[in-house]
């Protein structure tokens, strides 16, 4: 379900989306809480979900790296060589650990990064299922 035609409640498509600059939602909203914030988990975490699920990036993949980021840190998850599988998503998601890892303080930084990454993951099923049941009927 990518196609330029479906739009968020808010009137943006996926394309709008999924030009949005990632890595500078992640550090605004990680540094701060509030509008940032909600930028990051509304729009930053769809139009992410949406750049992978044009690469054809499982939800597991997602999901599991969120688990890697909450076990070893992001920064650790951004040295990793491929945190997602693929050439062009893992050099996209690498950018995005390496910018939170500039902003992630401690703890609590690892778990809030941990905790976008498995809102894309829950996204990216969510647009699984219902691009699946769109094109089923």
């Amino acid at each position: 379900m990518t196609s330029a035609a479906q739009a968020s409640p808010l009137g943006r498509t996926d394309d709008e989306l999924a030009q949005s600059d990632i890595p500078a939602m992640l550090r605004y909203g990680l540094s701060f809480a509030g509008p940032h914030r909600t930028a990051l988990f509304g729009d930053g975490a769809v139009g992410a979900a949406v750049l992978l699920d044009r690469l054809g990036i499982q939800p597991r993949a997602v999901a599991f790296l969120a688990k890697v980021v909450r076990s070893g840190g992001v920064r650790y998850a951004a040295e990793l060589r491929e945190p997602v599988p693929g050439d062009e998503a893992a050099s996209m998601v690498r950018a995005w650990l390496e910018s939170a890892a500039t902003i992630a303080d401690g703890v609590d930084g690892d778990e809030e990064t941990a905790r976008w990454l498995e809102a894309l993951a829950e996204l990216r099923s969510l647009r699984r299922v219902h691009g699946s049941r769109v094109a089923g009927g």
